[in-house]
């Protein structure tokens, strides 16, 4: 599955931005999917998984409370809404998908995904 990520931009703390991931190629309704953040100069951070039926969701800590993750399979798309962002927010945002025949289970770790969209850039000033 392709994905493509887009919605970020430039907001000032305490912001709210969108993140969608579209997903083409095929279903996304048989994969698991998750939201991953890079800062400069560090390495690649779970955000936030879904897993293939919604019905459950993993949160990093830093963000709980702030962030929710939704999907919707017919639509092929996933969301990330932010609210309430922080300077330390800022970060490349990837979309991920990994395939998974379990329909509740949520993945934290970036081996778990296989598709990887390019990436959109969120910059939280204080």
């Amino acid at each position: 599955v392709q994905l493509q990520a887009s919605g970020g931009g430039l907001v000032q703390a305490g912001g709210s931005l969108r993140l969608s991931c579209a997903a083409s190629g095929r279903t996304i309704g048989s994969y698991r999917m998750g939201w991953f953040r890079q800062a400069p100069g560090k390495e690649r951070e779970f955000v936030v998984g879904i897993s293939r039926n919604g019905g459950n969701t993993d949160y990093e800590d830093s963000v709980k409370g702030r962030f929710t993750i939704s999907r919707d399979n017919a639509k092929v798309t996933m969301y990330l809404e932010m609210n309430g962002l922080k300077p330390e927010d800022t970060a490349v945002y990837y979309c991920a998908a990994g395939p998974d025949y379990r329909l509740g289970y949520v993945g934290r770790r970036t081996g778990e995904y296989n598709s990887w969209g390019q990436g959109t850039l969120v910059t939280v000033s204080s």
